[in-house]
């Protein structure tokens, strides 16, 4: 780390008014080489990530370039759950349902602190489905994937039940029966940089803010042309490209003279807004709307609500997305019909949407196109490298899809080690005895004087690696300014050192949800602080 090391926080943190003036400026390039890798992956999704770490594991040389921030688009913008998709089963997702639930419990032992079980509500008094065809389905969820430590569906009377509090009555005045099943809660984004961080741990270089602008075939390798943010443009080779580039994997295809083979990416855009919290407790519900769409309403953050996802074709070219004002009327028509609390869209806290680069099944309607992946590979020709593209996907399968690139890619690299990922915990997921709570205990006897809320918190975004972030630390102070929220310089800094942030949109909305939190202002302090650990860095 630059600043106040992981063994030793009581160095000195950069003031305010030092931040421009303590480091010099940047020094000049002094050279280039060629460097030669196994994988170069395109796209620092969940996908891209997950290829990387599992390849590394492997004993495979990888770059993985990402245009942007880790996680930058889809895959911080989903609605947050490792989940099989109950819902799937309508479309007879069998082996997608299946292979997500098995995945499902997988995960959750792999990252305990990012990753926890969560109960769902499924109120059946506005449900365009009959009772007996939800409880069938339900029934296959509980069955499909060999659950083993989730709880199965129970059936509840709302009215009876304190899971029913904070719900409408309906007809005749009663919240009637629901059903409640298991899933899991994520944080997307973290998920994806801590796939990133295992994949550099085991030798994988990951360069963010870098971008593919072309490749072209040399013999049997690919010469690959990449441009930084900053303008610096050098060339790698690679024996096999990985286009996991998501919304833009049509877009790579094209920057390296590859058609999609008839393949295509179907774009469809998914919103959610954040709520003052709608209703106590730590359940969720799924809302059955008259279009037979589902809407989930889910705890977060402590004092919000999250409501979401949408479902719309997207057919302007991928990037950043907004909810539009049709989505807002959609999902607040949806809360004020199950919950007794009316809102309005000045009652909308934040908002987020994403664009998910979906296979195209030529579905007709945007909710029914399969949420199932589709790997293309290329194989090697004398004159033509390998390409593996990959289509589609979902956040829980994501393992899986990595396990089943590395079966194509072990077809140019044989030597390749065999698959390791299924029972090894993501970094900070190695809690004694998977237990969170007991964690945070342990950490409360060792730093005493740190406020409790403070320890929770950095126990569930790092799990055990916020042990490098407390360090020597003993009271709050010692760990530099604090920037809002309980959000310190130590932490900052092991961001930019360990977890490739550079802006504060990296910190407050990705890395964590503290945009929600921290005063007005707080962006641009830590945007002046990171610039400056850049400068530093640079200047090395």
């Amino acid at each position: 780390m630059p600043f106040g090391s992981n063994q030793d926080t009581s160095a000195a943190f950069l003031s305010r008014e030092d931040r421009m003036t303590a480091c010099p400026p940047p020094s000049p390039a002094t050279g280039m080489h060629v460097e030669t890798y196994d994988l170069l992956i395109v796209g620092g999704g969940v996908n891209g990530a997950g290829i990387a770490r599992d390849a590394a594991g492997r004993g495979l040389s990888v770059l993985l370039v990402e245009q942007d921030d880790l996680a930058s688009y889809t895959s911080s913008s989903s609605t947050k759950l490792i989940h099989g998709g109950l819902r799937y089963l309508e479309y007879y997702e069998f082996r997608l349902v299946r292979e997500a639930l098995i995945e499902r419990e997988r995960l959750l032992a792999m990252a305990p602190h990012i990753m926890w079980p969560l109960r769902f509500v499924l109120p059946q008094s506005l449900s365009p489905r009959p009772a007996w065809m939800v409880r069938l389905g339900l029934f296959l969820y509980d069955n499909l994937g060999g659950r083993k430590n989730l709880p199965g569906t129970e059936t509840i009377n709302l009215d009876r039940s304190p899971r029913g509090i904070g719900l409408k009555p309906q007809k005749g005045k009663k919240r009637g029966k629901a059903f409640v099943y298991s899933d899991g809660w994520v944080e997307d984004s973290r998920l994806v940089v801590l796939n990133a961080m295992d994949a550099a741990a085991r030798g994988a270089r990951i360069e963010t803010r870098t971008q593919l602008t072309q490749a072209q075939n040399e013999n049997d390798e690919w010469i690959a042309t990449l441009e930084t943010k900053a303008g610096t443009v050098r060339q790698v080779r690679a024996r096999m490209l990985v286009n996991a580039a998501g919304p833009w994997v049509d877009k790579v295809l094209g920057r390296i003279g590859r058609s999609n083979n008839n393949r295509g990416v179907r774009l469809v855009k998914g919103s959610h807004m954040i709520l003052p919290r709608l209703y106590d407790g730590d359940h969720a519900f799924m809302l059955q709307n008259p279009d037979r769409r589902i809407v989930f309403a889910i705890p977060y953050e402590g004092e919000f609500t999250l409501i979401g996802t949408t479902d719309e074709p997207w057919t302007d070219e991928p990037g950043k997305a907004e909810i539009s004002q049709g989505e807002v009327d959609y999902l607040c028509a949806t809360v004020n019909r199950y919950f007794e609390k009316e809102i309005t869209p000045s009652d909308i806290v934040w908002s987020y949407a994403g664009i998910r680069p979906l296979y195209d099944d030529h579905a007709a309607d945007a909710s029914a196109v399969t949420r199932d992946y589709v790997l293309d590979f290329e194989k090697p020709e004398k004159t033509r490298a390998p390409l593996l593209s990959i289509f589609g996907g979902k956040i829980t399968t994501y393992r899986k899809l990595a396990e089943h690139a590395m079966e194509h890619i072990a077809e140019v690299f044989p030597t390749a080690g065999k698959a390791w990922t299924a029972g090894e915990p993501l970094p900070g997921g190695n809690l004694p005895g998977q237990d969170f709570d007991r964690f945070v205990a342990d950490l409360s006897s060792r730093w005493p004087d740190m406020p409790s809320k403070l320890l929770r918190r950095l126990a569930r975004a790092y799990g055990t690696e916020a042990i490098q972030i407390l360090g020597a630390a003993s009271v709050p102070a010692d760990l530099g300014e604090d920037f809002g929220a309980g959000l310190h310089a130590a932490e900052i800094e092991y961001l930019f050192a360990a977890e490739w942030a550079r802006t504060a949109e990296d910190i407050l909305y990705r890395r964590s949800k503290l945009g929600l939190h921290v005063p007005p202002g707080t962006e641009t302090e830590i945007d002046a602080y990171l610039s400056t650990l850049s400068r530093c860095v640079a200047s090395l």
